[in-house]
């Protein structure tokens, strides 16, 4: 028997063995015009695998970079693009510049805490729905992250915290309640048994 783990390992598994075979077997091809030919039918066979990408402007290029790669760069062909050398493959992406910014409550997260420094600007009635609607929204965050219930009171203490003062709730307010801010669990469809 022939097994996969016996075979040579592949360099990109997603295109699977039949594409790594007509690849090997364009090396062995010694004709150059006959050679790039072929290289352009594989290339085409590739692009049949992902039929939804063929209008993405980089995919064409990408192909012919995948096939200089299961080639083992050894490919002797005219490429319609420069080909990827073997040691831009064990070169290192370049850090992700990450916002570093301290969140006094994580389960409220970064935007609640702009949004209440936003709502600072406002006055009058839109001060007041702009508060209602962000604690209604910082209760729901923690329900989201913390199951168990939460009283009103502490949410107004989070957003007075937050607001270091100057977003102060009016007295008799009420948030939604929980199970509206979290909504109705679906119940789930009942299997139906063969009989």
């Amino acid at each position: 028997m022939d097994y996969n783990s016996k075979r040579k390992k592949l360099a990109l598994p997603e295109y699977g063995r039949n594409i790594q075979n007509m690849v090997d077997y364009l090396m062995t091809i010694e004709d150059r015009e006959k050679r790039n030919k072929s290289a352009q039918t594989v290339i085409d066979v590739m692009g049949n695998l992902y039929p939804f990408l063929r209008d993405v402007p980089e995919f064409n290029h990408k192909l012919w970079d995948h096939l200089a790669i299961m080639a083992d760069f050894k490919l002797d062909i005219d490429y319609p693009y420069e080909p990827p050398t073997p040691d831009s493959l064990l070169e290192k992406p370049n850090k992700v510049p990450y916002n570093q910014h301290y969140i006094k409550y994580k389960h409220y997260g970064r935007t609640m805490e702009l949004l209440i420094k936003e709502a600072e600007k406002y006055e009058g009635e839109e001060r007041e729905i702009m508060i209602a609607q962000i604690a209604n929204q910082m209760k729901k965050s923690y329900l989201a992250w913390n199951k168990d219930a939460v009283e009103d009171e502490k949410i107004f203490g989070d957003l007075e915290e937050l607001s270091e003062g100057k977003l102060v709730i009016r007295e008799g307010m009420h948030l939604a309640d929980t199970k509206t801010l979290v909504g109705k669990k679906k119940k789930p469809i009942p299997n139906k048994k063969k009989k």
